[in-house]
């Protein structure tokens, strides 16, 4: 664990409740995709957890886990879904939608979702990622995903932003993501256990 996620409080949902109205709605890349939503959602969102604490995907603003912000009363439009792919049922869509459309961790952290869950075997040949198209950089972003997906369903292998292919840990943060993010929102004017099979 890189920060303490021990502290619940009255803001946040009990773990193992979905809360249908503290997830986001699910967006363009789940359309035509059997969203999951209840028990297969958690099942799903609950590997998540286990993903992101072993390779690094905190939320550097908020000090947890990436996977609590699903459970965040103050960011209800905020969080993951998921959803499957009827022709390819052995791939996993994740949607993540970052709490505001300058969110500066949002490359990073999606990356880091894309590498938590694709460098180590899972139920799923292939966890496809996205960002919601919200955010200000979701095009740049999801154009790097697509990349990084598309080197990994040809040779097996997940390559960091230095080009070196990589199925080890890493960590999601790169703090000069975070610099160029940032810029970028300036530039704008901001404010600125597995699962045993997919369903």
């Amino acid at each position: 664990m890189i920060f303490g996620d021990d502290g619940e409080g009255a803001e946040f949902d009990a773990p193992g409740e979905f809360v249908p109205e503290n997830v986001p709605a699910p967006g363009a890349f789940l359309d035509g995709h059997a969203v999951l939503a209840g028990d297969a959602h958690l099942a799903v969102h609950a590997e998540s957890r286990d993903r992101f604490e072993r390779f690094g995907v905190y939320d550097a603003t908020f000090g947890y886990n990436l996977a609590k912000l699903n459970r965040d009363h103050r960011h209800p439009e905020a969080g993951f879904r998921y959803g499957i792919d009827p022709v390819r049922p052995e791939v996993l869509r994740v949607e993540f939608t970052s709490t505001t459309a300058f969110c500066p961790q949002s490359t990073t952290l999606t990356r880091g979702v894309f590498r938590a869950w694709n460098a180590t075997d899972s139920a799923f040949r292939l966890v496809s990622v996205r960002v919601d198209p919200m955010h200000q950089r979701s095009e740049a972003t999801n154009d790097r995903l697509r990349e990084l997906e598309a080197h990994y369903e040809e040779t097996g292998e997940i390559v960091d932003e230095a080009g070196a292919s990589d199925a080890g840990e890493a960590t999601g943060f790169d703090p000069g993501d975070l610099e160029d993010e940032a810029d970028a929102a300036d530039d704008a004017g901001s404010d600125s256990g597995g699962l045993s099979a997919p369903w």
